[in-house]
């Protein structure tokens, strides 16, 4: 083997296993960065329209923040859709519907009086 090349299990290894902190690198799509930001505004809109109380629901200006997030969160899933058909690229647009309909939440939460 010449020096400074890398073995060829090893060189198969290194492109699939990625570091732990893999989500922290913006340039790459990663469906764990997606999903994360999505389950997080989830939570964070109802309760800032006041969903455990049926009495304290209001709209709240606040609610931008979750609606952000989420459209973030989706414009990362839309990022890890392949160009061909597989269960892979079904699972996203499962992923991506979901967040369709948390993104559609916020915003009537937004706008309910």
């Amino acid at each position: 083997m010449r020096p400074g090349r890398i073995p060829l299990p090893i060189a198969i290894m290194k492109d699939v296993a990625r570091s732990p902190t893999s989500i922290f690198q913006l340039r790459h799509p990663s469906l764990v960065r997606g999903i994360l930001l999505i389950v997080t505004a989830f939570p964070l809109s109802l309760r800032l329209g006041g969903f455990p109380n049926i009495d304290n629901l209001h709209s709240s200006r606040w609610q931008a923040i979750p609606a952000l997030l989420t459209f973030v969160g989706m414009f990362e899933l839309v990022r890890c859709l392949g160009r061909r058909w597989s269960l892979y690229h079904a699972g996203v647009l499962i992923l991506l519907y979901s967040s369709l309909m948390i993104l559609a939440m916020a915003v009537f939460l937004f706008f309910y009086p």
